[in-house]
C-alpha cells in the first residue's frame, strides 16, 4: 500500500457523515506505519467502542474509506476471516457491518463481513504457509494469498 495522509484518509470515507469523518481518530503510531507491509489500513477507534475504520485501495488505484460497526454478538464458533482466509488465525474474528454509501445507506441498508478483530489480515497473509507437498512453492503461495486479500478487500469496498 502506498503511504497516505490524514487528509486523504478523511476524504476517502464513502459511508460516513461529515461529523463522523471529523471525529475519526487516526491509529496509534500513524507516523511510523510501515506501508509496504499493508494491503489496507484498518484500525479500531480507541474513543468509540465497537467502531473501526478501514481504508482500502481499489483495483483501479483509488481509495475507499469505510466506517465499520462491530456486532454486539460474537460468532458461536471460531470463525474464519473473509478477507485473509487464514485457517490458523492467532486472533479473533468478529462481524463488522458498514452502511452502504449514498441513498441506500441513508435508508439504513448495510453490508457485513467477518474480518479479523484488529485488522491483522495483512500480517496473516504474509506468514510463510506450511509446506503442502514436496515441491510446493511456498513463496508463490504467499504472494497469491497477498493478492487474494487485496482483491477480497477491494471487492467488499465496492459493495459499500
Amino acid at each position: 500500500m502506498l503511504p497516505i495522509s490524514e487528509t486523504t484518509i478523511r476524504t476517502s470515507f464513502v459511508n460516513a457523515s461529515r461529523k463522523e469523518t471529523s471525529d475519526v481518530t487516526l491509529p496509534a503510531g500513524f507516523d511510523t506505519i510501515v506501508w509496504d507491509d499493508l494491503d489496507f489500513l484498518g484500525w479500531r477507534d480507541p474513543k468509540i467502542g465497537r467502531r473501526a475504520y478501514v481504508v482500502v485501495p481499489t483495483l483501479d488505484g483509488g481509495l475507499v474509506g469505510i466506517l465499520f460497526r462491530q456486532a454486539e454478538a460474537s460468532p458461536r464458533s471460531r470463525a474464519q476471516c473473509s478477507w485473509c482466509q487464514d485457517v490458523q488465525l492467532p486472533n479473533d474474528v468478529v462481524f463488522w457491518s458498514a452502511k452502504r454509501s449514498g441513498k441506500a445507506g441513508r435508508n439504513g441498508n448495510t453490508v457485513g463481513t467477518l474480518v479479523c478483530e484488529d485488522f491483522q489480515c495483512s500480517s496473516n497473509v504474509r506468514k510463510t504457509p506450511p509446506l503442502a507437498y514436496e515441491g510446493f512453492d511456498v513463496q508463490a503461495a504467499r504472494l497469491r494469498r497477498i493478492e487474494d486479500l487485496q482483491v477480497r478487500a477491494a471487492g467488499f469496498a465496492a459493495e459499500v
